[in-house]
């Protein structure tokens, strides 16, 4: 086993262990031992950056130095762990070697999505729809043992790069029974393709997001959909066509997505108990178990 892989197990057990810990619907032996067992599997699979890595027959993703990878269907294991649902839709999660931070990818096959509505968009109102979507999952997050979630505001507006095919926006969100000082941002990026759209989200803390957005950014600008796969490849007369445009990435399809985070947050949310780094709290752990101690 490489120094990575080492490094990378311990990390994971010393995480589970310090998370599950807090939370009593965990406090078993089966959910314990699942935990345990999803990142097993994916400590034998994971791809360490530099990588290029194939996102199924859509893209390719340059994962760099400093990343891990890990492919499905071990990611998927690791969402129902922490969790939270696993759906076709899922393609890897991407983790740092020192960091505080979690990455999730998918692929949805939309069909070929306009963007035209993208220049005339108003925020305020993207805003006011994404937090009414917000409050409609509470229900279901009520139903699941989930604490409800409340979305604070943008911490970056919406943002279309029509030349690119590229949309990035970033939602604060908050435990709707929590403190204030315990926000958490999805950092949410966008490659659309002809037959639909990428979407690497990431979560961390507002306070860390100054600098871990880049690292979003990074990654989104290293996706490149293949030949035939790629935006302008789009051919009117034989490509399906999305039943939504480019707004409903924000205020529509991602007000669901956002639960799909919500128990990530709440994990993340615990460790500022354990008096570890912002509300995320991985850093030190990550720092001493995954990567300053490489040899």
């Amino acid at each position: 086993m490489n120094m990575i892989a080492r490094q990378f197990l311990k990390w994971v057990i010393a995480f589970f262990v310090a998370v599950f810990s807090h939370f009593a619907y965990a406090q078993n032996a089966a959910a314990d031992a699942e935990v345990k067992a999803a990142f097993d599997e994916a400590k034998k699979v994971m791809q360490a950056g530099p990588a290029e890595i194939k996102m199924i027959d859509q893209a390719v993703l340059k994962v760099p130095a400093g990343q891990i990878f890990i492919p499905m269907p071990q990611a998927g294991r690791i969402m129902r762990a922490m969790g939270n649902s696993s759906d076709p839709s899922l393609l890897g999660a991407i983790f740092p070697e020192d960091g505080n931070w979690m990455i999730v990818a998918r692929y949805q096959k939309s069909g070929y999505i306009k963007d035209d509505d993208a220049k005339d968009w108003n925020a305020d109102d993207l805003l006011k729809s994404l937090k009414e979507g917000t409050e409609e999952g509470n229900k279901e997050r009520v139903q699941r043992g989930i604490p409800e979630m409340q979305l604070v505001g943008w911490a970056e507006k919406p943002n279309y790069e029509a030349a690119t095919h590229r949309l990035v926006w970033s939602a604060i969100t908050k435990d709707k029974q929590g403190s204030s000082d315990r926000q958490g941002v999805n950092y949410n990026t966008y490659a659309l393709g002809r037959e639909g759209y990428i979407s690497m989200n990431l979560v961390t803390a507002l306070n860390d997001l100054p600098q871990q957005k880049a690292i979003a950014k990074d990654l989104l600008g290293h996706l490149e959909f293949t030949d035939g796969k790629r935006y302008n490849d789009f051919n009117i007369s034989t490509d399906k066509v999305a039943e939504y445009g480019l707004a409903a990435l924000v205020a529509g399809v991602a007000a669901k997505k956002l639960g799909l985070f919500a128990l990530i947050f709440a994990f993340f949310a615990k460790f500022a108990k354990l008096a570890l780094v912002a509300v995320v709290g991985l850093g030190a752990l990550i720092g001493k178990l995954f990567g300053r101690n490489k040899a």
